[in-house]
């Protein structure tokens, strides 16, 4: 089959170089539709009744679109007629933008507190201070421990305000969505946790009806955002500025990977040219590589263009990892070719290919479907966007060796031998020590094993999934800044609402709500007000505590309380209660936002303490929900510690089945997946130990440590067995004779991604530099067993008698 494919590649050559040309070319076009999306969604779970809930209380409750903006003067006061003015200017320029609503801030909120008495006939602009110009003093006065503004408008130092900026829905996409949360409560009902068949194509085709419309969407938010960046400039001069909100930490994040692919992926690129021509001292051996990695890159990107897979936050390194696998492949392509150059001095160029693709190509077939399988891991998780990196990475593997193996004999049939090959000096001493530490030294390298092995479990045991979104960014960074102030000084950055059902045997149709159900929203917020990590809470319960103000001290009725909501201006009753009070479904809504600033702060132990806390409260766990980003995420963290830890042994009980079926031997296949075991442990057990989170961003590179591991071991094995079946060979000398050969290969593919990749280490994305250190340590790690656990092992166990038929 090899000799079939190496001729007919090599017979072809010219022709196969113009379809990947054109393939190219057609890449190259589908790739302008290839996307990066960082919005909320893709680090949610579709489907599950957790997310399903949070859409049915986001569209029950109608919480708007919005982006914060908090102004914090530098040399005048808050309150002070110089902000007003700021305030009135700045707001006015965001209502110029065609898609903004209305912007709430200071100047323009009903002040309630200022009124007498809760007059039915009250219009909400009578009491604001563009229709009173009241006076600094009596601004500050009335925004001093606010009930419904304090940390929504006005910070609780007042050294700070914050202006929201509300968008306008768009109503067909919002019709949409509606009809898609209409589908998906089929969920909620009943023991059913999966939709039918019918109902997911129905979803789809929603989904299909709404995406030219979000596309489209994200497009316009992104110059909003781009244009809100631009009004505020001019103001830096005399107060510090800082935007806050979903959209614009989605397009942060977006801003942030699209520079990384470009700057590190052109850094990592001229690192990896470098270092291949120090290594090659050619310039064929440096311009090849590339031609492979570029364009496997590119047919990824394409493909995944036309199958609308998207990069995500947690696959925005793929193009780095395709990077690898492509280069690895190459690099043993290259260093087979050339030893068989400077061995065999009497075959011509398309000979010495043809053999190299022979030797190779089952190699580098079983690393690629060992690979995969690795990335399969992913597969398991449950999570969308982590299922979906499995994907494609296996598709970017299939294309990496399938491009390499094709590519690399296609272009150089075309030229004739060179006969200069020869390896430095430096890389022979290497392969030569290598070589006679594994051969002098086996107790010690298994003792060293099981004494690390046995300290990475340790480390594995300390793993936790506790994480928030500021640890993603670099302290230094503007986005960092901006969300640490927004969560420290405005209440909070992470949504979580409690959703009270009102019980029946409290429902009154005389009272919009009894006496007792206050006094049951008056004790949960309270008991949420004692944790530390919570930021702003806003219920009925704080509209309540402002009528008390408004009313000379005195609490409402519960009749007063229904005649005021009965006979209030409809425009102000929605304003105040419309986002936390239901009366068709009879639910009421606390709101609160988490501070994820908030040190040593651990989210499961949190919500169970809120459980506990409204058990002892009496409040029957039937009787309410807790819904939004907060308990989402914090569900997502939990099964990827689950899913994570315990499918590691069923991916290795695969992964010695694949080994087993291509070495057709059971010792060889266990001795095989040992490094890629310990390895992965390794990992993770640095992890642990470094506490490094187990979060959506660090569960890929347990798979990126098994991908890298068995990559290089399959190719030693298979080259140790193919040593030990010349007839000359004991087991010592089929060792050395793979350290001369595989042993190169191992050398310049460590050293070339270790140093490439160590360069996301200056980014300011914090998953990208430990994409990119992990990554060095388990290329690293991998090179370390494959040179000595596993010919410790091959040699101990695996004699002429078990090696690999010729076949």
């Amino acid at each position: 089959m090899s000799a079939f494919l190496a001729s007919f590649i090599i017979r072809h050559a010219k022709l196969i170089l113009v379809v990947f040309v054109l393939a190219g070319a057609l890449a190259a076009w589908s790739a302008q539709q290839f996307k990066i999306d960082a919005s909320a969604d893709t680090l949610l779970i579709k489907n599950n009744k957790m997310f399903v809930e949070t859409q049915v209380v986001n569209e029950r409750f109608s919480p708007q679109e919005f982006i914060l903006v908090a102004y914090k003067p530098k040399n005048h006061a808050l309150f002070s007629q110089q902000t007003f003015n700021d305030i009135q200017q700045i707001s006015s320029e965001f209502k110029a933008l065609p898609r903004v609503g209305g912007v709430t801030n200071i100047l323009n909120v009903p002040l309630l507190s200022l009124s007498n008495e809760l007059d039915p006939n009250l219009k909400p602009e009578q009491l604001t201070w563009q229709a009173n110009q009241y006076s600094a003093a009596k601004m500050q006065q009335v925004f001093t421990d606010h009930p419904l503004f304090t940390d929504l408008l006005v910070n609780q130092d007042q050294t700070a305000t914050a202006m929201q900026i509300v968008f306008k829905p768009n109503k067909e996409l919002l019709d949409i969505q509606s009809q898609i949360i209409a589908i998906q409560k089929g969920i909620l009902q009943g023991e059913n946790t999966e939709l039918s068949e019918e109902d997911e194509q129905k979803i789809e085709a929603l989904k299909a009806k709404a995406q030219p419309i979000e596309e489209q969407l994200k497009l316009t938010r992104q110059q909003e955002i781009k244009k809100i960046y631009q009004i505020i400039e001019p103001f830096k001069d005399d107060a510090d500025l800082f935007l806050g909100g979903a959209y614009v930490l989605g397009q942060q994040m977006i801003d942030i990977i699209q520079s990384d692919l470009l700057l590190f992926g052109s850094a990592i690129g001229l690192a990896i040219c470098l270092i291949l021509f120090v290594l090659f001292r050619k310039i064929r051996w440096v311009v090849l590589p590339l031609l492979c990695c570029g364009l496997s890159v590119l047919l990824t990107v394409g493909l995944f263009g036309v199958l609308d897979f998207r990069a995500t936050v947690i696959s925005s390194n793929f193009i780095a990892l395709q990077l690898i696998l492509t280069l690895a492949v190459v690099v043993h392509l290259i260093v087979e070719f050339r030893q068989l150059e400077a061995t065999d001095t009497k075959s011509n160029q398309q000979d010495l290919l043809r053999e190299t693709f022979i030797n190779k190509f089952k190699p580098c077939l079983y690393a690629g479907i060992t690979t995969s399988v690795g990335f399969a891991s992913l597969l398991f998780s449950g999570i969308q966007p982590v299922v979906s990196f499995g994907w494609m990475m296996i598709v970017a593997m299939g294309v990496s060796i399938s491009a390499s193996l094709i590519l690399f004999p296609a272009v150089l049939a075309s030229f004739t031998r060179k006969g200069d090959s020869h390896e430095g000096r430096l890389s022979r001493w290497l392969v030569s020590g290598l070589s006679a530490f594994s051969l002098k030294r086996p107790t010690f390298i298994v003792l060293t094993t099981l004494v690390i092995g046995g300290g990475a479990i340790f480390g594995v045991l300390k793993l936790d999934v506790e994480n928030s979104f500021l640890n993603y960014f670099k302290e230094s960074t503007q986005v960092r800044t901006e969300l640490e102030f927004i969560d420290k000084e405005f209440g909070g950055s992470t949504p979580l609402d409690l959703i009270y059902t009102i019980p029946k045997d409290e429902r009154r149709d005389d009272l919009v709500m009894s006496a007792r159900t206050v006094q049951t929203l008056q004790k949960i917020q309270h008991v949420m007000r004692q944790y530390e990590a919570t930021g702003n809470i806003t219920s009925v319960v704080n509209f309540t505590e402002l009528a008390k103000k408004v009313n000379q001290g005195k609490p409402l009725t519960e009749y007063e309380l229904t005649v005021i909501y009965k006979l209030l201006d409809d425009s102000l009753t929605e304003q105040l209660l419309g986002a936390y009070f239901n009366p068709e479904n009879q639910q009421l809504r606390i709101s609160t936002r988490i501070q994820d600033s908030t040190p040593d702060f651990n989210r499961a132990e949190f919500l169970q303490t809120l459980r506990d806390d409204l058990d002892m409260l009496e409040i029957a766990p039937e009787s309410y929900s807790l819904t939004n980003l907060f308990v989402l995420y914090q569900d997502i963290l939990q099964r990827l510690f689950t899913s994570q830890i315990m499918t590691l042994g069923l991916v290795f009980g695969a992964l010695t089945l694949v080994l087993l079926v291509i070495f057709r031997s059971f010792k060889v296949a266990i001795i095989a997946v040992i490094p890629n075991i310990l390895t992965t442990l390794v990992i993770l057990g640095v992890m642990g130990w470094l506490a490094i989170p187990l979060d959506l961003m660090t569960i890929t590179i347990s798979a990126i440590a098994m991908g890298i591991a068995v990559d290089d071991t399959i190719h030693f094995v298979h080259r140790y067995l193919e040593e030990l079946n010349k007839e000359s060979n004991d087991s010592q000398q089929a060792v050395q004779n793979t350290f001369k050969s595989v042993g190169f290969a191992l050398i310049y593919t460590t050293t070339i991604i270790a140093v490439g990749f160590s360069l996301l280490s200056f980014s300011d994305f914090v998953p990208s530099i430990l994409f990119g250190l992990l990554t060095c340590l388990a290329m690293l790690l991998a090179f370390i067993t494959d040179t000595t656990l596993l010919p410790v092992l091959l040699k101990k166990f695996v004699k002429p008698k078990h090696a690999l038929a010729d076949s």
